[in-house]
């Protein structure tokens, strides 16, 4: 399984690996990206997310099923495929970048409701982290796709089990929709959020010291693989690491286990039984799964019903091998259990944690579609139930309702949602998840603390794995606020204006161009865009009047039908393509270049132009020269630009900024050379 879907993925969607959801994000914040939204990688995605959850490796499917379902609300917002060259009918008023991003917003959205049953939790996700852009049209739109998500998944998991249909079509039960539910709240006493505050810096500094781990593991990765010159032997080294870290990994789970001893599990019923009256029946229920666990080399029992009516059983089990030997899934649901404080010992909690921390690193990144979010929370419950532990060892076995609140499984929530934020940085989403995970509204505020906390902790050492991922990929990503320091003090970009960083050697364009001049333009240059300007009379300066992009350029020379013989302004009607011509996928580069050196060097297209005007963008975004350069942030941000001209005040083109500009590194040098700096000093 882990060879098909490591193969998967490097034959079919090498943008895909390991979730892709970096490059949904960097997609929405305004980068161009190819490939990741094709069909072909939303197979291979599927495939090899199918295949690596089903080995065994310490993964899961959530970064994958927001790239999935990204890729779908792409593909069906558009209603037409580049791959197989097809065009439907349908839809065609959503066949604009604004409409798109916003599907692929929701389509995100619909990932992560799908996999939790949380509706709210994909909204808020979505408005915390994946979106650049946000309005309240986008937002309910957002709301329906996750509730839609929500709602399919569920009735779907009614009435089937894998492929086999069970019936009850449309009978939604809670331990199904719930993934991770408790079956009892508990009574919370202030002294809760000290432990709670604990479980924070835990989590923040494990969280911190996981992204620092995987981003060098990372690191070293791409530079052992960049050192094998050809591309299917490195393709087969991925390939082998995959299969490597699947043997390492099914070695450590079934032979960890053999050094621990067999528990007896009527021990754990009979120290239980002595809970209070009003949970006595749930605990004694819950104690029951136990029978449930992997025997692996203990022996069976038996099972017996006493006078009182009280079930006694005894069944052994390795607690090393319950957490370990099964999947992700189900060890999650062990230790968020409630009234089963010695369920598990630190000995075994501790041993899965530290196998469990190590291989989720070392396997987030490999060439497979793998999430990490199973990994996290389960992580987080094992260091959260050792903090119960200790908590239990200290204060002993509560059964009163005021001391209630000592248990286990609680603090293995707490723990998982602190770590689940150590590494990723969300809080607002994160909790709704959580919530909706396990039904445990009583936990809310120990919850929202514990995140808090980790955040506020993590933030001290380095920024979140996705932002981090962005950044080690190479995506242009714009933070909603830049990021510049001088001596190891922030800039205040209002202090300074847009002819301080912006390019000023600028290739412009008139309403009408020579062919060979166009041609020879898109082959020296590797621009997305270009200002277009123009003559408003005779011997008068040149003034923007909009902007074309390079796609659009190549599109007409694609088609010779537009070419015009001479160099008139002639009122004649001009042949012009409609736009979804215009947004038609481009022939390949080679044969695109091909054409573009015979126009630069054929005689026969020297006298031949093309009018441009029908095909510019007449409301392209300016800026004045002296805008304030936190204001241009903020628009070129929000909007999704990909290049903004800059003007001055009779609207003769000074300067574009694109991306590049604005990204942390390049602002830092090119205000550091500016002139203003100076005077910023003196106003400080």
């Amino acid at each position: 399984m882990v060879t098909l879907s490591s193969g998967t993925v490097l034959m079919l969607c090498p943008s895909g690996m390991p979730s892709g959801l970096p490059e949904v994000i960097g997609f929405l914040n305004g980068a161009s990206i190819q490939g990741i939204f094709h069909i072909k990688t939303l197979i291979g995605t599927l495939v090899s997310c199918v295949l690596a959850v089903a080995s065994g490796l310490f993964c899961g499917p959530e970064g994958p099923m927001i790239h999935m379902g990204s890729i779908l609300a792409s593909g069906l917002s558009q209603f037409k495929s580049d791959t197989f060259g097809v065009q439907f009918p349908f839809f065609t008023r959503f066949r604009n970048c604004a409409d798109r991003r916003n599907f692929i917003t929701a389509g995100a959205g619909a990932g992560i409701a799908s996999v939790f049953r949380a509706p709210m939790g994909g909204l808020l996700f979505t408005f915390e982290e994946v979106a650049s852009y946000w309005d309240i049209k986008l937002a309910w739109q957002t709301l329906f796709c996750c509730l839609m998500a929500a709602f399919t998944t569920d009735l779907l998991s009614s009435s089937f089990h894998g492929f086999v249909y069970r019936g009850h079509f449309g009978f939604f039960k809670a331990e199904e929709s719930i993934l991770f539910g408790v079956k009892y709240l508990l009574d919370m006493n202030i002294l809760v959020f000290i432990p709670t505050i604990i479980l924070g810096i835990v989590g923040g500094l494990l969280g911190a010291l996981f992204v620092s781990m995987n981003l060098r593991i990372n690191k070293f990765r791409t530079e052992f693989f960049n050192l094998i010159k050809y591309k299917f032997v490195q393709k087969v080294c991925k390939l082998t690491e995959a299969v490597l870290t699947l043997i390492i990994t099914i070695t450590a789970t079934v032979y960890v286990p053999y050094f621990f001893p067999c528990t007896l599990l009527s021990s754990h019923e009979s120290e239980n039984r002595s809970l209070c009256n009003d949970i006595s029946t749930e605990a004694s229920h819950l104690l029951s799964k136990t029978e449930y666990f992997n025997s692996y080399n203990c022996p069976p029992g038996t099972s017996w019903i006493g006078s009182s009516g009280v079930k006694y059983s005894n069944h052994t089990y390795n607690q090393a091998a319950a957490l370990l030997f099964g999947n992700g899934q189900d060890g999650i649901v062990y230790l968020f259990r409630r009234g089963t404080p010695e369920e598990f010992g630190y000995a075994a909690l501790f041993t899965t944690l530290v196998i469990y921390y190590l291989f989720s690193c070392w396997t987030a990144g490999t060439a497979m579609a793998c999430g990490l979010v199973i990994p996290m929370l389960y992580t987080g419950a094992l260091y959260g139930r050792i903090i119960g532990l200790i908590m239990v060892s200290m204060f002993g076995v509560q059964t009163d309702k005021y001391g209630a609140w000592i248990d286990p499984g609680l603090f293995a929530i707490i723990g998982a949602a602190s770590y689940f934020c150590g590494v990723s940085r969300l809080t607002i989403s994160l909790t709704a998840i959580m919530v909706e995970l396990t039904n445990d509204v009583q936990s809310l505020l120990p919850i929202m603390v514990a995140v808090m906390v980790a955040r506020m902790t993590g933030d001290l050492f380095n920024r979140s794995l996705y932002s981090s991922l962005l950044k080690q990929k190479c995506i242009p990503f714009l933070e909603p606020e830049p990021r510049v320091a001088y001596q190891n003090k922030p800039l205040n970009l209002e202090l300074f204006t847009v002819k301080d960083v912006m390019e000023r050697q600028v290739k412009v364009l008139h309403l009408r161009e020579k062919v060979s001049s166009l041609a020879a333009l898109l082959l020296e240059t590797k621009h997305g865009g270009f200002p277009v300007v123009y003559h408003m009379e005779p011997f008068h300066e040149e003034v923007f009047i909009g902007s074309i992009t390079r796609l659009e350029l190549c599109r007409i020379l694609e088609n010779e039908m537009l070419f015009e013989i001479q160099n008139d302004d002639s009122c004649k009607q001009h042949s012009q393509m409609s736009y979804n011509e215009m947004s038609a996928k481009l022939i390949n580069s080679t044969k695109m270049n091909l054409l573009l050196n015979e126009y630069r060097t054929d005689n026969r297209y020297k006298d031949y132009y093309v009018n441009l005007k029908p095909h510019i963008n007449q409301s392209a975004m300016t800026v004045h020269a002296n805008f304030s350069l936190q204001r241009t942030y903020i628009i070129f941000r929000t909007l999704g630009l990909r290049h903004l001209t800059v003007v001055d005040l009779r609207n003769r083109v000074l300067g574009i900024i694109t991306r590049k500009d604005l990204m942390p590194f390049c602002l830092e040098e090119k205000l550091l050379q500016s002139e203003n700096l100076e005077s910023d000093n003196g106003r400080r």
